[in-house]
């Protein structure tokens, strides 16, 4: 269908064009060519009656010769016989002399010596006796009754053969440049024509759900640049439908796990007896915990919904960056003692004031100690910094765990993507806290040495004038107060 279109269009816009122009042409060179010869050969014998008028004027001034006579000469042995017929005429359109030598009774049809008798000179091309003739008449300057006219007449059927040759020889040359433009189009048409069938047909399989077709490169023009799109296209299109299957794996696995315990020790509470309190203490530890850890999970799926549809909304304040990143530290204190890592944090003296949405910026330093947590061992060390550098707020956030393999490195803030399949964990963590930075203005950073451990540099701009009104107008919802006053009052 898409070959049909693309032909169709160049047979009407560039084919067409060039047909009609060729047409053109040639109707305008049938013309003017005709025009040409058929002036020349005008322009030709008007010069020859010129000629022989002038002869007669010396004739008839020159006292010793015979006027008549030597008329009669000038017509009988005209020189250009073989190409035009001279005739002398009398005062009735009678031909008296012609230079071919026959004698003419009848009378001739001659519109140009009508002419002449009312203009002085009569001009005639048309078909006289089934032949194409051009006549000129030209009154005689001589007052003489016999010798009153001179014609000259001659036949164009040669000059329209030359013509005709002429004209075939033109349309034959716009035949050959039709068929050189549709030979030369037809080859390029399929050089575009053919690979965009092919682009076509293998998006189809793309959008069916196979992402193992790919397009043949034969040619490094727009259609080649086109077909690397659509490779790198299916081959993003596969990896994300693995990383989305992956997550869906995980996701469910990672549900399953506290659902599981809450319904085993919901069953436990229920069999057991009402004086045995140890059990349902331990009982309700554990539905606590595993119920704050789905809360937790879904609460991050959510986040990670609302990010993707631009529904992640910050409520944007001036606040003290320590308090937040102090609060998370001490969150996994506990954790971490439990779990045998030791949690370093100096807190400096001075306050580092940023603009920004103190619940999210929260969840942000949770995401990043809790991967930490999960990737150190015992006796491992997480140690946490907080400094002014220059008009940013750095949050340095460093294990000494099992690190980042380098081919997982670039991959490692994508959405789904887990390196460590092995570690509890949706994979979107990462993804939602590096979109919390950036939508605060700041970046996201990680750096890691494989089995030597991760660097996590969280960069964020310091609260001043222009920071606040830039991030107020970027985060703040449509129809929300404005918060600019209020932030120039403090």
């Amino acid at each position: 269908m898409a070959m049909r279109r693309i032909t169709r269009r160049w047979l009407y816009n560039s084919f067409g064009v060039i047909l009609l122009i060729l047409i053109a042409f040639e109707v305008v060179f049938s013309f003017g060519i005709r025009s040409y010869y058929y002036s020349s050969v005008r322009q030709t014998m008007s010069a020859q009656a010129d000629y022989v008028e002038s002869l007669f004027k010396k004739y008839s001034q020159d006292a010793s010769a015979d006027y008549r006579s030597e008329v009669r000469g000038v017509v009988e042995n005209f020189s250009n016989k073989d190409k035009m017929e001279l005739m002398a005429l009398d005062s009735k359109g009678g031909v008296v002399i012609t230079s071919s030598g026959f004698d003419v009774t009848e009378t001739l049809y001659m519109p140009d010596f009508d002419q002449a008798m009312e203009q002085g000179s009569g001009y005639f091309q048309g078909i006289i006796n089934d032949e194409n003739v051009m006549a000129i008449t030209a009154l005689s300057e001589i007052p003489d009754e016999e010798f009153f006219a001179i014609r000259f007449v001659t036949s164009l059927t040669e000059i329209d053969r030359q013509i005709i040759s002429l004209i075939v020889l033109i349309t034959l040359i716009g035949v050959a440049i039709i068929f050189f433009v549709v030979m030369s189009s037809s080859y390029f048409i399929n050089s575009i024509v053919v690979p965009l069938g092919q682009v076509g047909q293998t998006a189809q399989k793309i959008a069916r759900g196979n992402f193992d077709v790919r397009l043949e490169k034969k040619n490094d023009d727009e259609i080649g640049d086109l077909c690397d799109v659509i490779n790198h296209m299916a081959g993003e299109l596969s990896t994300t439908e693995k990383l989305k299957n992956d997550f869906i794996s995980s996701v469910s696995h990672e549900l399953r796990t506290p659902l599981t315990a809450i319904k085993g020790w919901a069953e436990t509470l229920s069999a057991c007896g009402p004086g045995d309190g140890e059990t349902l203490e331990k009982g309700m530890g554990v539905i606590i915990k595993e119920t704050e850890r789905l809360s937790s999970m879904v609460e991050e799926l959510l986040d990670f919904s609302r990010m993707q549809s631009g529904r992640l909304q910050l409520t944007m304040d001036k606040m003290d960056l320590l308090a937040e990143l102090g609060d998370a530290v001490l969150m996994f204190t506990e954790r971490a003692r439990r779990e045998s890592v030791s949690i370093v944090y100096e807190e400096p003296e001075d306050l580092i004031p940023v603009l920004g949405d103190k619940n999210r910026l929260r969840q942000v330093f949770i995401n990043i100690l809790d991967n930490a947590l999960k990737y150190s061992h015992a006796q491992g060390v997480i140690s946490v910094t907080a400094a002014r550098r220059g008009e940013a707020a750095v949050v340095v956030i460093a294990d000494n765990g099992d690190g980042i393999r380098p081919e997982d490195l670039p991959k490692i803030k994508t959405k789904f993507y887990k390196g460590n399949t092995t570690r509890r964990g949706s994979g979107i963590g990462l993804a939602v806290a590096e979109e919390i930075c950036t939508m605060h203005g700041g970046r996201l950073d990680i750096d890691s040495v494989f089995g030597e451990g991760t660097t996590v540099t969280i960069e964020l701009p310091l609260a001043t004038k222009k920071t606040e009104e830039a991030l107020l107008k970027k985060s703040l919802p449509e129809g929300a107060p404005d918060k600019k006053e209020d932030l120039n009052h403090e």
